[in-house]
């Protein structure tokens, strides 16, 4: 292709993450290779609509995270699925957008990172960055990921799982028994810490579970896991690649939202972790085969927790993990020796190619 790839660059969402998203995607689009791709970005609000907007003025206070805002443009956005060079179109006047070479989504949480936009863009015929429609779906759900990687012996924490109609039937005392004290109660689709509540004593248990409860209509609670938290990024489609693993040494209770996204020294990062040689590479081995396993392709950072004993236990996967500047995933890659704008260069192509080899399937029996 001798013109430059049009990347079309989607971020924001109906999400609880909606503000991560427009970090990530404000640190992708200063970073992307402006010699090799074209940019389109199309802002999503927190209503759903879909907004064309301009790379100098997408972003309201963007140098503050707590009070970062998308900027609506006066230019709303159509998909249209089937058509081969008009796929987007301006809803104000119907004119044609041209054709969209791949999609870059940066949608963090629902909406965005469970398989929903994978969705419309493989019915539209597009190729995108990241995880097909089933990895992203069950890598956002908690409670199925985890009973995939547990039953692939991979090892993980304890946990159970509530349903809005069955979370009168466990007291505090049956979490306590079954998984200890402390413990984490978190929504099962949701990510960036959103949700999160640790659990320490009964009093606390009943606030924790009905906050888990505004995010989601399914609940995992996980045992407290004590032990440092190790992080490795996943590159790659049928044969991934692993970074160097990271230390993070949070600084608060626990690696929350706060300390992911907008207090700089809410977690120190160490970049590689200091690790032994062996134990690295055991978390790089684990990390490609729980890739795998949950049927991940483009990206994913694996986080794991590692004991005094020297147990590798696996917390998740996240298949659009943050592209902030202080985000653990371009971080470790930067580390193991891919700077920021070839990673995004790396996964584009990665969708590009992903995309030439479905176009190989048959479509028709006749």
């Amino acid at each position: 292709m001798d013109r430059k790839i049009k990347v079309g660059i989607i971020f924001g969402g109906k999400s609880a993450e909606h503000e991560v998203s427009l970090q990530s995607a404000k640190n992708i689009i200063d970073a992307i290779d402006r010699e090799k791709f074209e940019v389109l970005l199309i802002g999503i609000d927190k209503s759903g609509k879909w907004h064309l907007n301009e790379s100098s003025t997408f972003l309201l206070h963007e140098e503050n995270p707590k009070l970062i805002q998308l900027n609506h443009s006066n230019q709303s956005v159509a998909l249209i699925p089937g058509e081969e060079t008009n796929q987007l179109l301006s809803s104000n006047n119907f004119e044609s957008l041209g054709q969209i070479d791949v999609v870059f989504p940066v949608l963090h949480g629902p909406l965005g990172e469970d398989g929903t936009i994978q969705g419309l863009l493989r019915m539209a015929n597009i190729p995108f960055v990241g995880a097909s429609v089933l990895g992203s779906a069950v890598n956002m759900d908690k409670d199925v990921a985890k009973r995939l990687l547990r039953d692939s012996g991979i090892h993980i924490a304890n946990f159970m799982t509530l349903y809005r109609h069955t979370k009168d039937q466990f007291t505090f005392h049956d979490v306590k028994e079954k998984l200890g004290v402390p413990f984490f109660v978190k929504p099962a689709n949701l990510g960036s810490s959103v949700g999160i509540s640790k659990v320490k004593h009964e009093q606390e248990f009943a606030e924790a579970i009905n906050q888990a409860f505004l995010y989601d209509h399914k609940v995992v609670i996980e045992e407290c896991i004590t032990g440092r938290e190790i992080e490795c990024s996943v590159l790659g489609n049928e044969d991934p690649i692993a970074s160097v693993p990271g230390e993070i040494l949070p600084q608060q209770e626990f690696y929350s939202y706060e300390a992911k996204y907008i207090d700089e020294k809410g977690a120190l990062l160490q970049i590689p972790a200091d690790l032994p040689p062996e134990i690295a590479k055991e978390i790089q081995q684990i990390a490609t085969r729980a890739y795998q396993v949950l049927c991940c392709e483009g990206m994913g950072r694996v986080d794991f927790f590692l004991t005094e004993e020297g147990e590798i236990i696996l917390n998740e996967i996240n298949t659009i993990p943050g592209f902030t500047r202080i985000s653990m995933y371009p971080k470790l890659w930067e580390a193991s020796g891919i700077s920021y704008s070839d990673l995004i260069t790396k996964l584009i192509q990665l969708s590009l190619d992903r995309h030439r080899r479905d176009q190989q399937l048959k479509d028709s029996y006749v």
